[in-house]
Order: structure tokens, then sequence, then C-alpha cells
């Protein structure tokens, strides 16, 4: 690969990282091209892009980006796949899913709103994440449960007090 090529890789890898609010940094060495094939195509069904790149030159994209990615440059030894993605905890479940069938990929670090998540540990909190769009039903909902108890303690009200009328009158 010339410098020329090397340059263009750099910058198109800087501007991927730019663009995108969820980075993944996966080891996917040991797949073999069944597993492999049926990880991209989980990936591409999830709306994520799932690249295998050189660790120098992710590391130059890195420092070259205005995003502070702090300890993330570390994780870069060995084979290193990227996952980018726009929900927070897409690439989370995938590897997850996919680790019911074999133990691959191994998490080696993510970048995710801001947040640096480093080590496999940190699975199931990424998982955990919610999206926005999550975030905004479940905040919708608790804002209707008040409303909702209101509602429904003042028609069953209206009932119970009519029937103590009726029978008050009654008596």
């Amino acid at each position: 690969m010339t410098r020329e090529e090397k340059a263009i890789v750099i910058q198109d890898l800087t501007s991927q990282l730019a663009e995108s609010p969820s980075i993944y940094l996966a080891d996917i060495s040991g797949l073999n091209a069944t597993q492999t094939s049926d990880l991209r195509r989980a990936a591409f069904k999830a709306n994520i892009k799932l690249a295998v790149v050189k660790n120098t030159l992710l590391a130059k994209a890195m420092e070259a980006s205005d995003k502070e990615f702090g300890e993330l440059p570390e994780v870069l030894k060995g084979n290193t796949s990227l996952m980018f993605s726009e929900v927070g905890n897409a690439p989370a479940k995938l590897i997850k899913n996919f680790r019911k069938k074999s133990d691959k990929p191994l998490l080696k670090g993510a970048f995710v709103e801001e947040a640096i998540y480093i080590g496999d540990n940190n699975l199931d909190a990424l998982v955990s994440i919610k999206s926005k769009e999550e975030m905004v039903a479940e905040v919708i909902a608790l804002l209707q449960s008040p409303a909702k108890n209101v509602i429904s303690g003042l028609k069953s009200g209206g009932g119970k007090l009519a029937g103590i009328l009726k029978t008050l009158s009654e008596k």
C-alpha cells in the first residue's frame, strides 16, 4: 500500500469516526469463512457497518479526529474489526447474539455517545444502554402513567359516589 493510498484510507476512517456516534472495536479472528459471512450479514440487517482495518491506520485516524478517544487506541493490538452504528447498543446486541453460537467476536472497546468502554467485560453494560427512541418512549410512558391513574380514579370514583348517594336516598 502506497503512502497516498494510506493517506486516503486514514482520511476515510477519520470522516467515518467523526460521523458515527457509536464505534465498536472487536476481535473476530478465529471465525471461519461461514461464521464471518454470517456476522457480516447480521450486521447489515442491523444497520451496522462492519470493516476490518489496520491498527496503525485506525490509530492515526483516531489521532486526526476531533473526538477524544482516551484509552481506546491502546486496545489496537491483534486483529481489529470496526463496527459503526447510529444506535448505541446495536453492535453490543449483535455481538451478544452471535456469541450464542461461537465464543467470538470479543469486544475490545467501544466509543458510545462520548463515553469510552474498554474490555469485553463491559458488553452487558453496553447491551443495556437505551437508544434515544427507547428513552423518549419510556419518558412518555412515565408521564402518561399519573394522568391515567387520575382519570381512572375519577371514573371509578364517580360510579361509587353515585351508588352511595342512591343507597342513601333509598333509606
